[in-house]
């Protein structure tokens, strides 16, 4: 891939921002909820997971070794993971009610999703050592 580096980054940003953003509407409640707001924080704050992930996938993106992709793809596979974990947690219906999905939630999962992707086609070329004879 040749803008590896800048899809990357541009993944990792869209998390960051998308934690900020409103991920579901809670109709009985009247409120949004965020990646770092849940009504008395019974979600917890599962922004500051993301971002700590993206944080350090950011950093590996950058990283011009082959241990830092691999272990940015694995990074990436745990992102992933909490997100469906989060999804699930955020947009289950309870008491025959079931909150609204908004675009906070949607750019989420795109932008972890592209990560993933970014992170199983790195743009790194691998050497072979010469063989001395």
């Amino acid at each position: 891939m040749k803008y590896y580096k800048v899809l990357g980054l541009i993944a990792c940003a869209g998390v960051v921002v998308s934690c900020f953003l409103p991920w579901t509407f809670y109709p009985d409640l009247g409120k949004s909820f965020t990646g770092f707001f849940s009504e008395e924080n019974i979600y917890g704050k599962p922004g500051k997971v993301f971002i700590f992930l993206v944080v350090v996938s950011a950093a590996l993106i950058l990283i011009e070794k082959i241990w830092a992709k691999r272990v940015l793809l694995f990074v990436a596979a745990i992102n992933l993971a909490f997100l469906i974990k989060t999804y699930v947690l955020f947009t289950s219906c309870y008491s025959a009610l079931c909150p609204v999905k908004q675009y906070g939630l949607y750019l989420l999962m795109a932008s972890t999703v592209l990560l993933l992707v970014v992170s199983v086609f790195p743009d790194m070329e691998i050497r072979k050592e010469e063989e001395k004879h």
